[in-house]
């Protein structure tokens, strides 16, 4: 039995990794000689809290990080194996600049995956 909740954490792992939305992947930085909309700086300007996502059994936890000077508004989602466990999209909560937050949240039973989305403050 235990051999099968490790499994079952392992590919729960390995889906968040597999399956993430575009919108949860950090975003990398704008060359400098990019030819883009010159108008927009707020598309050019470096963003995007680098997160780290652990399922433990049927609990969730994000670390998310801000290296960068803009907010972030992060949001945990979770996705739950059992068909009569409601997924959840949690709260958006602001990384500030330099600032670490901690989201989590949990299904009753086994997790399918889990990401976080993010969102520019305004």
């Amino acid at each position: 039995m235990r051999l099968l909740s490790r499994l079952a954490s392992v590919t729960a792992a390995l889906a968040c990794v597999l399956v993430l939305p575009s919108q949860a992947v950090s975003h990398a930085r704008v060359p400098a000689g990019d030819t883009g909309d010159a108008g927009d700086s707020a598309s050019q300007e470096p963003f995007g809290a680098e997160c780290r996502v652990r399922v433990d059994g049927s609990r969730v936890t994000a670390h998310c990080h801000n290296p960068y000077p803009g907010p972030d508004r992060v949001r945990l989602h979770i996705e739950c194996v059992r068909w009569w466990d409601l997924d959840s999209d949690g709260s958006a909560v602001s990384a500030g600049p330099a600032q670490t937050v901690r989201l989590d949240g949990r299904c009753w039973k086994e997790v399918r995956a889990a990401w976080v989305s993010h969102q520019r403050a305004h």
